[in-house]
């Protein structure tokens, strides 16, 4: 059953919401007149009316048992936020002009992770537009939306929406996201959505009050699990398989990111997340286009990317936390919380080999074994980044990589994971080296639940060993410190780190070898006490070989290279990007050993 209000045209609306347990429902219409019609049930506990008069824009409640007023669960806009009425809107009317559209395959991705309230001093869709010309001549091909779905107040990261089909109305509503996705097109750029399908936002979330949503058999840190595999599931699940569509077909969005989907609780014989890649599958077909679904886990485990045939769930691909914390412990040192399974370059050259870094070796965070082994997962099932929104909005600080390390480290830190055979992804202002922090902000109205908030903050951060008190995140000067600060782009190491960052793309895109995806073409290798790590892509002639620095002192290292004639395409440590200077002497093309500067990397290619 199709939920929601769909205008079918002719002044008129069909409204559907699913309430099994309840004695009543009625539409009760606000605006432009005020009035209230009931609802028949059918043998599931779907309600529905087919109301006539009613055109895009009309405004409505659901009625309750007769005497209680609710938004609709799956209202496609909240014009007044969480607590007031939903609004009936046309899809039918936005003037697409991207019919020839058919994305980008997701090995060639070079995704850009922005937040639209921080991303532009106006925080909406219309705002990203202007920029879209400079994110195409950074090189990036999508943009990754943390999650726009409808939250409480005037700020949020969006993993507190209460309306999953609902654009938030302080971003632009419907129109807006559907207007940037239109010019991203144009522009020859993907989105790809946040979505969060393992809880709901504490505040403005009614849909208990509808029916069975969620379940006391799982928990989950954030609040109620959803009712995957209980009693009554069948149209929970529904609910959810309709939204992940409706992105796709409404709003033409070309890829779901799923958040934390190891807090998706599912023991049926067919997961959600298989029956969502089926359905995902089927409308591929159906359009003739791709669309994707990107999970981000912190399970180390395969089964999650693998096909059906061999017992996955078949989900294109999944975030790769291992070679972030690999990454990040080389640079920063910082060995508490989670980063205490990591700091050795053996995790790194394991991750950049293999995707997991963790696969059954005991973990000292988690005091067990984690993760299965990635060995043969194609590296396009793992996307690879030295920031976002987790692990810099994380920290008690909101620190993002540039202000724990040095301008070196940042470019050698952009090498890793540009010159990966990952997909890679930027969070925003990575590219030019912004400094403002990403902080953790909110704007709840209920007291109780912004102390919990606070508190709930406070304790997250006890296994790093932070001291001090954290920005509040209700404060408004909290989300305003978060915006980006756009002008440094164009000043001094901010704008070398820009073209260091363009240039890598580039290289990216049009050097054979670091296009190549055969991880039988792939070799990495690491020298422990030198702390360097060797990276080899390609074969014959689309061959590339990268040696990685990270130890705090310059160090001489023999290559393998003596048999064919290279050229060095990037040393990070020279005069034009800022660096020292190179230490690489060049006489034939035959490199024996070089010295690299500390925190540095150089890259060769066969002549």
């Amino acid at each position: 059953m199709r939920i929601g209000a769909h205008y079918l045209g002719n002044g008129t609306c069909e409204f559907v919401v699913w309430a099994p347990f309840l004695k009543s429902v009625a539409v009760k219409l606000i605006s432009p007149d005020e009035r209230l019609l009931p609802m028949k049930k059918d043998e599931k506990g779907y309600w529905k009316a087919c109301v006539e008069d009613v055109y895009p824009g009309a405004c409505y409640f659901y009625q309750l048992g007769e005497k209680t007023d609710r938004p609709d669960p799956a209202s496609y806009f909240q014009p007044a936020g969480v607590h007031q009425y939903s609004q009936v809107v046309e899809f039918d009317s936005f003037k697409w002009k991207d019919s020839k559209w058919k994305g980008i395959e997701l090995s060639q991705l070079i995704i850009y992770e922005l937040h639209v309230g921080t991303f532009t001093p106006q925080g909406t869709f219309d705002a990203i537009l202007p920029r879209l010309n400079s994110l195409k001549e950074l090189g990036v091909n999508a943009i990754e939306l943390m999650p726009v779905a409808q939250f409480p107040g005037e700020r949020n990261w969006g993993y507190d929406g209460a309306y999953l089909f609902a654009v938030q109305n302080l971003y632009g509503g419907p129109e807006g996201l559907m207007r940037l996705v239109n010019e991203c097109h144009k522009h020859g750029i993907s989105v790809i959505l946040d979505v969060v399908y393992n809880h709901l936002g504490p505040e403005g979330n009614y849909l208990a009050e509808y029916g069975p949503y969620f379940t006391d058999k799982y928990h989950t840190p954030w609040g109620k699990a959803i009712n995957f595999d209980d009693a009554y599931s069948d149209e929970v699940r529904s609910f959810f398989l309709q939204n992940a569509l409706f992105w796709f077909e409404n709003y033409h969005i070309d890829a779901l990111r799923l958040d934390a989907i190891h807090g998706i609780y599912d023991m049926g014989a067919k997961h959600i997340l298989e029956e969502l890649k089926e359905k995902t599958a089927e409308l591929s077909v159906q359009k003739k286009k791709t669309y994707y679904l990107i999970a981000e886990s912190n399970l180390n485990d395969t089964k999650i990317t693998r096909i059906k045939e061999t017992g996955g769930y078949g989900i294109d691909s999944q975030w790769c936390d291992d070679l972030h914390h690999s990454l990040h412990t080389l640079l920063t040192g910082e060995i508490t919380g989670y980063y205490c399974d990591f700091g050795e370059t053996k995790h790194l050259v394991k991750s950049l080999g293999e995707g997991f870094a963790y696969s059954g070796e005991y973990s000292p965070f988690r005091k067990r074994r984690h993760g299965n082994s990635s060995k043969n997962c194609p590296p396009s099932q793992f996307v690879v980044f030295s920031q976002n929104h987790d692990q810099i909005g994380n920290r008690m600080l909101g620190e993002r990589l540039s202000t724990l390390v040095s301008f070196e480290a940042l470019k050698l830190a952009a090498g890793v994971i540009l010159l990966s055979p990952y997909i890679p992804l930027l969070f925003m202002g990575e590219e030019y080296g912004e400094e403002a922090p990403f902080l953790y902000f909110v704007s709840h109205s209920d007291v109780p639940l912004i102390e919990a908030v606070r508190r709930g903050r406070k304790h997250e951060f006890h296994d790093f060993q932070w001291q001090g008190e954290p920005p509040d995140p209700q404060d408004s000067e909290t989300f305003l410190t978060s915006k980006l600060n756009w002008g440094k782009k164009r000043q001094g190491h901010h704008k070398v780190l820009l073209d260091f960052y363009k240039h890598l793309i580039h290289l990216r895109k049009t050097i054979p070898a670091f296009a190549n995806q055969d991880k039988n073409k792939l070799s990495v290798y690491g020298l422990e006490d030198e702390k360097v790590v060797f990276l080899q892509r390609g074969e014959g002639v689309d061959n590339s070989f990268t040696v990685f620095n990270f130890s705090d002192s310059e160090v001489s290292v023999k290559l393998p290279l003596q048999e064919n004639h290279w050229k060095k395409l990037v040393d990070s440590s020279d005069e034009m990007w800022d660096g020292p200077g190179s230490l690489l002497t060049e006489k034939t093309g035959q490199f024996n050993q070089i010295t690299l500067r500390k925190h540095s990397f150089i890259t060769f290619i066969k002549e």
